[in-house]
């Protein structure tokens, strides 16, 4: 396992960071636990959740996946051993999340009362790294083409960058909150809180969280320029596509307890020539001699600008697998092959 600069915080997080997002929904605590346990064990010891955890998104599991990251803390006393990252929602039309039952959005104060729910939950007095789930303004949802942009209209009460970022500011201040970062952003919104940060003198961005994988190379087409002059590291996720790039969908199969099997949420990896396309990847590695979550995991890894890939897991052999890629080194010839099939059938998938 290495471990990588997190901009220009002056920490360093190892190359795999452990998700935890199944927590709460898919897995039990005790399931949680052991999985904490063995990514310690291994040298996973960054791990990222968000307040919207468990996934899918719903009243009755949000919050869930903090508090069993708290009960572990508080079981295991061992606070101090882990990196700790978690996010706070973007603009949403859900109501469950703030106390006053409106709207969530990214002003100060519904960014002060995300992070003292987290902080609570998790019990713990401080959070590493404090990252906006997705922008407040209006952007192309989760799933969009990622070929053909889409433009939503302005919205007339959109809260400013500069506004957002002195929330942060004010947690940063008092030591809840030691680094920020931003996910599933754009390159312009990555730039505007770049500049937020240098002419007001607030915190800066120390990473990006977004897609990255075998099948969606978009952060490749601006995104990694700006990441790699400005010193802010991606943390990939997704690098498996959902499961797709394991092979374990291939042919229509619904494995028990799969993600597809239980929420058939996965429409976004189900798009024209993107099955296909996995296949392809996934029929490589095999004819390399390669694990397919191997080779998709490992090759996110050689990327410059690749900080970290969180990986995420239900079962303990699948996380076994996932911590594992951070040992392999792919040949020049498996890159090629690679960057064949993604030249043929580019960015398949959002």
């Amino acid at each position: 396992m290495d471990f990588r600069p997190l901009g220009r915080t002056g920490l360093t997080v190892p190359s795999i960071c452990l998700g935890t997002m199944t927590w709460g929904e898919q897995n039990t605590p005790e399931e949680g636990f052991a999985q904490m346990d063995y990514a310690l064990e291994r040298g996973v010891n960054f791990w990222d959740t968000a307040e919207l955890y468990a996934i899918p998104p719903k009243k009755e599991t949000q919050g869930r996946t903090e508090e069993i990251m708290g009960d572990y803390f508080a079981a295991r006393g061992n606070r101090d051993k882990v990196i700790v990252a978690t996010k706070v929602v973007g603009r949403s039309s859900a109501t469950y999340f703030r106390d006053s039952g409106k709207t969530a959005r990214l002003t100060p104060a519904d960014i002060a009362e995300a992070c003292d729910k987290s902080l609570k939950r998790m019990k713990t007095d401080y959070i590493d790294l404090y990252q906006v789930h997705w922008p407040d303004r209006n952007v192309p949802g989760f799933g969009g083409n990622p070929m053909i942009y889409n433009h939503p209209k302005k919205a007339d009460d959109e809260v400013p960058i500069e506004e957002s970022l002195e929330g942060l500011n004010a947690l940063v201040k008092l030591g809840k909150v030691r680094h920020i970062g931003v996910s599933n952003e754009s390159t312009w919104g990555l730039m505007k809180w770049l500049h937020a940060s240098e002419t007001k003198g607030l915190p800066r961005v120390a990473s990006i969280q977004n897609t990255y994988n075998l099948v969606n190379r978009t952060f490749e087409t601006n995104l990694a320029a700006a990441c790699l002059r400005e010193d802010v590291g991606l943390l990939g996720y997704s690098a498996l596509a959902q499961g797709y790039l394991t092979g374990k969908y291939r042919n229509g199969a619904l494995p028990a307890g799969a993600r597809k099997t239980l929420f058939n949420r996965m429409q976004r990896y189900e798009g024209p020539n993107a099955i296909d396309t996995n296949d392809r990847y996934v029929a490589m590695a095999e004819e390399a001699g390669l694990d397919p979550a191997h080779m998709a995991i490992a090759f996110a890894l050689t990327r410059p600008f690749m900080t970290s890939v969180i990986i995420g897991a239900t079962t303990m052999a699948q996380l076994k697998t996932c911590i594992d890629a951070a040992d392999m080194t792919l040949s020049e010839d498996i890159i090629g092959a690679i960057n064949t099939i993604h030249r043929a059938n580019g960015n398949v998938s959002p």
